[in-house]
């Protein structure tokens, strides 16, 4: 207890932490924002299966592009560590190899995107006009996968350098042109559901643009050259592609449990969907907000191990978990005492307001529990510790697929039960894995670095 007071009370960790945390958050909590508006928006048309087409829509585009976000977190650890040895040369060939990879990644998931969303809409069985109209949407969002993808490899390559000023600036990009463009194109031009489409696309676009111009300037404070033959062989793409394989077996299996939610949602009634996507929009908010505090974790972290520096590894884990906490316990208030505005700010279709009001105590437990896998994500991303990763959420899905079967009967109440437990069981498992490691030594060993010929 001593120990974890001494590293609590370490003024500059404080302000290593907030330096890299608070434009993260301010940036991160951009993200919902934009889902915020959309709801806002969109919420205000008269007929609940427009909310649900965005709603399906987004999960659908989510379920492709997040399932790739492994192009963010394995660019980070490595990065992170790269630049602890001040490897200026490894930190370019990381850049470019996680920009080749969202370029091929996109085309792929450009060309089997349709067939798979067509597979997903006939497994929902949704209403004849929330099909056609999530149809549409998804469609258009897919032209903005490659910009997005290359976003994720960027906004990770600059967290691992200690850059915070970089991603908040390509995240506050995005999501603010994201808005203006929603209200222009729905509202002014009334476009409708596609028009907010088409408002994310230009908006991806635009952030990808800015993020490559960034990185001119970011680059010179890490002298090097980028050891192009190396690019050709298999053995300097091996380590990164090994942590992003972990990496993306473990987004697959958490995006699969978000896109469950949605799947179960559509079958009970349009008006059930579009209340979780305005609860799960109150995950979205505590969740990047908590996020800036792990994206400080994975930067810290990552270069105490580089570093080989244990007092600094511990005392960045200390202080981050400690203002994680505290930032749980306000949203959790926030949405036990204001949840009712945060929904009737989204919406004015009645059957939606009431019944996402009916489940709004779930949202309010949840960051509670929620905010534990958040920091121990940050840890292993850091450590590039991506096959403990993916083994921790494969262990979790497992243990929640009989719960959830039996709590399939209990309707929207199981859906929210099973959701609760499987991010309790989320963090459980990480922990326990964190533990065993801690107890081995083995934090500071094994880290993969990136090699180069």
């Amino acid at each position: 207890m001593t120990t974890l007071l001494t590293d609590w009370r370490h003024r500059p960790t404080h302000l290593r932490v907030w330096a890299l945390a608070a434009p993260m958050i301010l940036s991160n909590i951009s993200v919902p924002l934009v889902a915020l508006v959309d709801s806002m928006v969109i919420g205000h048309l008269p007929h609940a299966h427009q909310l649900g087409a965005v709603a399906v829509g987004a999960s659908l585009y989510t379920f492709l592009a997040w399932a790739m976000g492994f192009l963010r977190m394995g660019s980070t650890g490595f990065a992170a560590q790269a630049a602890g040895r001040n490897d200026g040369a490894a930190l370019r060939q990381i850049l470019l190899q996680g920009l080749l990879l969202a370029l091929g990644l996109a085309m792929l998931l450009g060309t089997v995107g349709i067939p798979l969303s067509n597979l997903a809409l006939a497994w929902m069985q949704p209403s004849p006009e929330l099909n056609q109209l999530t149809r549409e949407f998804f469609h258009t969002r897919l032209f903005g996968l490659p910009a997005a993808l290359a976003s994720y490899a960027l906004v990770g390559w600059f967290l691992g350098t200690q850059n915070a000023r970089a991603p908040l600036a390509i995240l506050l990009t995005t999501n603010l042109v994201n808005i203006a463009l929603n209200l222009w194109f729905v509202l002014g031009l009334d476009w409708g559901v596609v028009g907010s489409a088409r408002a994310s696309v230009i908006a991806e676009w635009t952030g990808a643009l800015l993020g490559l111009a960034l990185t001119q300037k970011a680059l010179r404070a890490y002298p090097g050259h980028i050891a192009w033959a190396a690019l050709r062989v298999w053995q300097s793409w091996r380590p990164l592609l090994a942590v992003n394989r972990d990496i993306f077996i473990r987004s697959l299996a958490l995006q699969s449990v978000f896109f469950m939610i949605t799947v179960q949602g559509a079958r009970l009634g349009d008006a059930t969907v579009a209340a979780n996507a305005l609860l799960l929009n109150g995950l979205l908010l505590t969740a990047h907000a908590l996020d800036g505090l792990a994206h400080a974790v994975e930067a810290l972290c990552g270069h105490a191990i580089g570093a080989h520096d244990r007092q600094a590894l511990r005392r960045s884990l200390v202080v981050a978990c400690g203002w994680s906490l505290i930032a749980s316990v306000g949203f959790a208030l926030l949405f036990t005492f204001a949840g009712h505005l945060f929904i009737a700010m989204q919406t004015d279709i009645p059957s939606v307001r009431e019944t996402a009001d009916l489940y709004l105590p779930y949202l309010a437990v949840l960051p509670l529990i929620a905010v534990w896998s958040y920091l121990l994500d940050g840890l292993f991303i850091g450590a590039t510790r991506a096959r403990e990763m993916r083994n921790g959420m494969l262990l979790t899905v497992l243990i929640l697929l009989p719960f959830a079967w039996l709590l399939q009967g209990y309707g929207n109440h199981g859906l929210w039960i099973s959701f609760l437990l499987f991010m309790a069981l989320r963090s459980l498992t990480l922990w326990a894995i964190a533990w065993r490691l801690n107890k081995q030594d083995r934090w500071l060993n094994d880290a993969a670095p990136i090699e180069r010929t």
